[in-house]
């Protein structure tokens, strides 16, 4: 461990993912608990003597190494979890033999199939990943109490928590890889720093089963050398306007003076942009929501009349719901069906339950009921589908009260 005073900090990187990942019976969750992986001493610091220390964990090939894992015959071919190759399928993501190819995720399925006519495309099973993202936080807090869960396979963890300094972050974080791998036999990627925005990249940059820390007064000599679209907040209009002022990595937008930052960047976005390409980032973890309503819609590229299409639509904006919810530890109540008409006329039908769900399946069960009953007040082409779900309550205020 690194003594104040005594060492200069220095970026420590480790790449663990050559290891062979434990076999484990039938591929399911549930296997050895992460407080088997436990470090002794490790227990929440008083607030008055915190570090500020945030880790980002990102799950490697989240998605298709739980397929992976579910059929071991997979693990040596080229694997893209999606849609329909041969029709507008996207790519959901893909496993590192795939990406060999090109293959990310948001690519149209059919250009994958092009890139890589040998890979086995799989329907996402979303029901399945929850499960085992379930696992994992579960994994994570016996090591790290405090998360920010910001999607199945992601989030940051107040590392400062249980770690005065940097050196022992860096068990920590590895405590944490160590707890993932023994609960599920999934790998993980993780960046440490003293921002989330470091910390984000960092996590990506010895991917799969990298460890990057970033000690405090190190953070804008790590990010200099990225490029700038790489940057949380650089849209691809930004980068454009970066790209063609001659700046095209992060360290270069770090140095930007303030005439010239105002002018290629206008508003809040320059300052808030050089802030982060500095390793400035305020931004505390978000571990409570005061959320009412989740929702998602979606706005086709050509209105659509078949009624199946329609529902494929809304089962798979289900599914997006159920994980929100799902990260949130939420249930719903009532699910609405929103639709949209060529003339930009809306309807909406809801339905409210007896018990709670989140499930993903019976929600969009109700949500394609909706949309039946929408239909048959106005039959039609449909320019817009939406699904909500509102009326929340709390998975660990209900745990308490029972």
């Amino acid at each position: 461990l690194l003594r104040t005073g005594c060492l200069r900090p220095r970026l420590v990187d480790r790449d663990d993912a050559g290891g062979a990942r434990p076999a484990r019976p039938r591929g399911r969750p549930g296997g050895r608990r992460a407080r088997d992986c436990a470090l002794p001493g490790l227990s929440r610091r008083p607030d008055r003597v915190r570090a500020l220390i945030v880790a980002h964990l990102d799950l490697d090939a989240f998605f298709a190494a739980v397929e992976e894992l579910e059929q071991p015959e997979l693990r040596a071919k080229p694997l893209v979890v999606g849609g329909d190759p041969h029709g507008r399928g996207v790519v959901a993501t893909a496993n590192y033999e795939a990406r060999k190819f090109g293959i990310h995720s948001a690519m149209a399925a059919a250009e994958a199939l092009r890139r890589c006519p040998r890979a086995v495309f799989v329907r996402p099973r979303h029901s399945l990943y929850r499960q085992y993202s379930q696992e994992v936080w579960t994994a994570v807090r016996e090591v790290v109490p405090t998360v920010e869960r910001t999607g199945l396979d992601e989030g940051y963890l107040d590392v400062g928590e249980v770690a005065a300094d940097f050196g022992r972050a860096r068990v920590v974080a590895e405590a944490v890889q160590a707890a993932v791998r023994g609960a599920t036999s999934l790998s993980c990627s993780l960046g440490v720093a003293s921002s989330k925005v470091v910390a984000k990249i960092g996590s990506d940059r010895r991917k799969p089963g990298g460890l990057t820390v970033v000690p405090a007064g190190r953070e804008a000599e790590f990010l200099a050398p990225f490029h700038v679209r790489r940057l949380p907040g650089v849209g691809p209009r930004a980068e454009e306007r970066l790209r063609r002022a001659g700046v095209e990595t992060i360290g270069a937008l770090a140095g930007l003076p303030d005439a010239e930052l105002k002018r290629l960047l206008p508003g809040k976005l320059g300052p808030l942009l050089r802030d982060r390409a500095r390793g400035i980032d305020p931004r505390p973890l978000e571990t409570t929501s005061e959320t009412i309503s989740i929702s998602t819609e979606e706005t086709f590229d050509r209105d659509i009349a078949d009624v199946e299409q329609l529902k494929a639509e809304v089962r798979r904006m289900a599914e997006r719901v159920a994980e929100r919810l799902e990260k949130g530890s939420q249930t719903a109540r009532t699910v609405t069906t929103k639709v949209r008409y060529p003339d930009f006329s809306i309807r909406s039908r809801s339905t409210t339950l007896p018990v709670a769900t989140d499930d993903g399946a019976r929600i969009a069960e109700l949500a394609c009921g909706l949309l039946d009953r929408a239909l048959a007040d106005r039959p039609g082409a449909l320019r817009l589908v939406g699904v909500g779900v509102s009326g929340l309550e709390d998975h660990r205020q209900l745990a308490l009260l029972n």
